[in-house]
């Protein structure tokens, strides 16, 4: 067994549908489910040069913040409109997400054209966010080389614009969200 099978072992055996919605936060309660989840996210990056994992608040935060300790990079956080953050920012409107919001995304402006930068979060359904962050980056100067995820839920169009992405599950194997939790 694999330390992504560990991972997805892991996830699953968390991982809840609640009224319709996913809930992935279980997950993150145990520690050592969390440290294979971690591992799985940079694992497939150990040797791609990565200097930064970018990460949109607020899963984004914890499961990329973990991942650039385990790569040996900085973390480079993506906030929402409205948080608290000081300096100069970069700004992008995202498209709708799942829920049809549009997020304006927003990040300090500080990378470089040295930097290399991977981008992490728990799930990808219609990669909005994950293209903003793309164009971000690539605005910047930076090189944006892929995604990590625990849930991956991309259409092969989105998923090809967004260079290499990884994940743990895919959204087909979680099962039906109108099913009663368990």
């Amino acid at each position: 067994m694999t330390g992504r099978d560990d991972a997805r072992d892991a996830f699953l055996a968390r991982f809840r549908w609640q009224g319709g919605h996913a809930d992935v936060w279980h997950a993150f309660e145990d520690g050592p489910g969390l440290a294979s989840l971690v591992a799985a996210l940079a694992q497939p990056w150990a040797d791609a040069g990565i200097t930064r994992v970018a990460g949109v608040e607020a899963r984004g935060f914890l499961l990329g913040g973990a991942v650039a300790v385990q790569l040996g990079a900085g973390f480079h956080a993506v906030r929402k409109q409205g948080a608290l953050f000081p300096g100069p920012k970069a700004k992008v409107l995202a498209a709708p997400d799942y829920r049809g919001f549009a997020h304006t995304l927003a990040m300090q402006d500080t990378l470089t054209r040295d930097d290399v930068v991977l981008m992490v979060d728990d799930w990808a359904e219609r990669g909005s966010q994950a293209r903003a962050v793309r164009d971000l980056v690539v605005r910047s100067g930076a090189r944006f080389t892929g995604v990590s995820v625990i849930v991956d839920q991309l259409d092969p169009p989105t998923r090809s614009s967004l260079g290499r992405v990884t994940s743990i599950v895919s959204a087909a194997e979680l099962g039906d969200p109108g099913a009663p939790a368990q």
